[in-house]
């Protein structure tokens, strides 16, 4: 049978099987979280709370007036310790709200409701989204009340449903198909009617098979909703590549999938909405991968927000003696941590754990121009003149060579036998660049 797929590309090694037949696990409840008032693209939050003040499991604790941005919520019941910098997984440090956990608090039970999908409005949904904290759960956290609103000149006929997880080593959206199927396509269901889209696709990779065969089976009466099998390549499951795999529309350069009348949303987001229109539910906890071969016990596990990554790895069995890199998401776009105090975010979908031999110290050596990284950019960029205008610091050039159009998937890095670190050159070059536009006005 021939899969859907995209062009360009990679076919790195998957390592799926270390934690892909492992069911979900709740974690117990931590002594201490940290809640970084920024987990999510777009403005900060500023704290609804203060030192010593008393907070209740769900309760709002961030909140902002700016249209791209989300509310963030305790996770815990317990009392505020302090408001100031802590550890943050991307940015380093930032804002949070530190809270610790009061010992006699049990978890919280929420009512399971009933969604009368016919009586809500596309407006309520995104009001109730917007409260509840959701944003993508894929590793953007772009708040999707703001993917849920699309302009009236750009109608949507079909959104997809991102089961793909094509990063490497993680699973935790495997297992949420094999799981919770049921909240994946009652949240596509909503999303549909949100932004009045007649299409619903769930896009599934073909290493994936038992999720494909749950979701179709789950869906075999739904007229409006199919579910696709994509090739295992990486990265199938960027979003641009995934509406080129399925509906061969090509976002424009600057572009967003609405321009080509989709939106993409991760079936963890899916789930997340469907709790907060059914049970009130705020995103408070995630599912989290916790792999490699660094670390005891691989497994998935549903991770309280503000959790220290330090807790999650021991509930998973805690490092190996040979453990020697911790890396919050996947090896191709995931983030190298420093500090294993640093909390679990909306954005974590896995914390990897790479042994010494398997970390790469191999020096950079000179661009030997052999182009592998050209013939492997999904996005049809030449990384290799831009790390040249990079590392010459020829900044207006790299605008010329569409610097911005990167999606920073890794394959450029990953495929380059000089072992060049395009990406971090390319993210340099970005902000860079955003700078000097700041500075302009």
């Amino acid at each position: 049978m021939s899969l859907r797929t995209f062009k360009q590309g990679i076919h790195p090694e998957y390592f799926k099987a270390l934690s892909s037949e492992k069911p979900i696990k709740r974690l117990s409840l931590p002594k201490k979280v940290i809640i970084p008032l920024s987990q999510h693209t777009g403005a900060p939050c500023k704290a609804l709370v203060e030192k010593k003040e008393k907070v209740e499991i769900g309760q709002k604790i961030g909140e902002a007036d700016t249209f791209i941005s989300a509310p963030v919520h305790s996770s815990v019941t317990g009392t505020v310790k302090s408001v100031d910098k802590q550890p943050h997984p991307i940015l380093g440090s930032f804002d949070a709200v530190a809270i610790e956990t009061d010992e006699n608090a049990k978890e919280k039970e929420w009512k399971k409701g009933h969604i009368q999908l016919e009586k809500i409005t596309p407006d309520e949904v995104r009001k109730k989204v917007r409260e509840a904290g959701i944003v993508g759960l894929g590793g953007a956290a772009f708040p999707t009340s703001v993917k849920l609103s699309p302009p009236k000149e750009k109608p949507i006929d079909t959104v997809i449903l991102n089961g793909c997880e094509c990063e490497p080593y993680l699973s935790a959206d495997h297992r949420i198909m094999l799981e919770q199927a049921l909240d994946c396509i009652q949240g596509l269901k909503i999303i549909m009617k949100t932004v009045s889209a007649a299409k619903g696709i769930v896009a599934i990779e073909a290493n994936k098979i038992d999720a494909f065969d749950v979701i179709s089976e789950k869906t075999r009466n739904e007229k409006n909703i199919s579910v696709e099998l994509v090739e295992v390549k990486y990265p199938e499951g960027a979003e641009k590549m995934l509406i080129w795999a399925l509906l061969k529309r090509e976002v424009p350069a600057g572009g967003l999938p609405m321009d080509v009348g989709a939106v993409v949303h991760n079936v963890g987001t899916a789930v997340s909405i469907a709790e907060a229109l059914r049970d009130g539910k705020p995103l408070i906890e995630r599912v989290v991968t916790v792999t490699g071969n660094g670390v005891n016990n691989p497994g998935n596990f549903i991770v309280p927000i503000g959790t220290s990554f330090n807790d999650v790895i021991e509930a998973a069995g805690g490092l190996k003696d040979n453990a020697a890199k911790v890396i919050m998401g996947g090896p191709l776009m995931g983030i190298a941590q420093a500090n294993l105090q640093a909390p679990v975010v909306k954005g974590t979908s896995g914390i990897l754990v790479l042994t010494e031999d398997e970390v790469d110290i191999t020096p950079e050596i000179n661009c030997i121009r052999c182009g592998r990284c050209v013939d492997h950019c999904p996005m049809f960029l030449v990384p290799a003149e831009l790390i040249k205008f990079v590392k010459g610091e020829t900044w207006e050039r790299l605008e010329e060579y569409h610097i911005m159009d990167c999606i920073e998937c890794g394959c450029c890095t990953f495929v380059c036998p000089s072992r060049i670190p395009l990406v971090q050159y390319i993210k340099l070059g970005k902000l860079t660049l955003r700078k000097i536009k700041t500075k302009k006005g």
